[in-house]
């Protein structure tokens, strides 16, 4: 069983979240802005406000080095936020999309980041020291849907993604100048830009919630509306998958994962609790919810016979007790990684639709 930190910042959604590199500083996407808070003691504290976007932020990120902040929001915009003096100053990005920004996150190397679109394209971002501004190189086909979610490869130069057409595809965004050539591995070995490693269809066509690499960077798994996770390792480039492995389970659809080293996943959803898969490329199965249960008999007050009559007579049931034996109370939205040493998790955090981050100790 994992051990619990909540805080509960609001009673509104909130649609993703981050920490900075020391975890004094918590990012969390809320309506039109992102909200900036400041660890104090063991509770965080409203500290800044990032305004810019006029409609719904979809995706928050801080870059670990540099401390940047992106967002992305429902109007079609990105923006990077840098520390001044004078506070946190936000410079537009060139994203040419015409529909919403659905998700955004930084590269390992922190050189670009990629933003998921309802355009059926992924911007690549990355910035031009000449003009002094970011710009994007569109990652398009074969995409046929908006682009739910995204995960970079440890090399910055893969990445996978996640959308409504019920594919998980790995694409090469090698941008020359930018990147570093990466050494040949099972997703390819000469890959220039919008080269396609990998294209993988979810067994009963839900859409795709989550990607992620393993730590290595050898396996994928993803996570669809059928309430599967399916684990996938290449074998070599243009060749079939030496694996793929779909776990079904009795579930609600999870909608983020992670990974906890090569043979464990960690994933939340609809549930509103977090469980754990175990396994290799000979097979996966659900291990079974990292909560803790809390015991419940003694912790309703016995009602009286009377008391309890009244009740079914006013609203059809004995006990009116809409509390969720869970950490959350609502869907879990986000997992990202808190703390972790040689691709092992050792904290991880989670936020979720009641407003509340969680985290999680191992």
């Amino acid at each position: 069983m994992a051990s619990s930190e909540v805080h509960h910042l609001f009673h509104s959604p909130i649609a993703d979240h981050s920490f900075s590199h020391d975890k004094g500083t918590l990012a969390v996407a809320r309506d039109n802005s992102v909200e900036l808070y400041q660890l104090s003691g063991n509770k965080f504290s409203l500290q800044d406000e990032l305004k810019g976007h006029d409609k719904t932020v979809t995706g928050v990120d801080i870059a670990p080095n540099s401390g940047r902040i992106v967002t992305c929001s429902q109007d079609r915009n990105a923006y990077v936020w840098e520390r001044t003096a004078n506070g946190w100053k936000p410079t537009l990005v060139l994203l040419r999309i015409n529909r919403a920004a659905t998700f955004v996150r930084w590269s390992p190397s922190e050189q670009k980041f990629a933003v998921g679109s309802g355009a059926r394209v992924i911007s690549v971002c990355y910035f031009e020291e000449d003009n002094d501004w970011w710009i994007s190189k569109h990652l398009k086909k074969p995409i046929r849907s908006t682009i739910t979610t995204i995960a970079w490869h440890p090399n910055s130069v893969l990445l996978a993604a996640g959308s409504t057409d019920s594919h998980a595809r790995v694409f090469s965004s090698y941008i020359k100048g930018i990147d570093e050539r990466p050494e040949p591995s099972a997703w390819g070995e000469r890959l220039p830009f919008n080269t396609v490693c990998g294209e993988f269809l979810n067994n009963s066509a839900g859409w795709v919630h989550g990607v992620a690499f393993s730590p290595s960077g050898n396996a994928l798994a993803f996570a669809a509306h059928d309430s599967s996770i399916t684990v996938v390792y290449p074998s070599a480039p243009d060749q079939p998958p030496r694996a793929m492995l779909n776990i079904s389970t009795r579930l609600l659809p999870f909608t983020s994962l992670i990974w906890n080293g090569e043979d464990e996943i960690i994933a939340g959803g609809h549930d509103c609790e977090v469980y754990r898969l175990q396994g290799d490329e000979n097979g996966w199965q659900l291990a079974g919810s990292l909560e803790a249960k809390r015991d419940q008999s003694g912790a309703v007050r016995e009602e009286s016979a009377l008391n309890m009559f009244r009740q079914m007579d006013l609203r059809g049931q004995a006990q009116s007790n809409t509390r969720l034996d869970t950490v959350h109370q609502n869907t879990i939205s986000t997992l990202r990684v808190y703390e972790e040493q040689g691709g092992n998790v050792r904290k991880f955090s989670t936020s979720g639709v009641d407003g509340r981050v969680v985290v999680w100790t191992l």
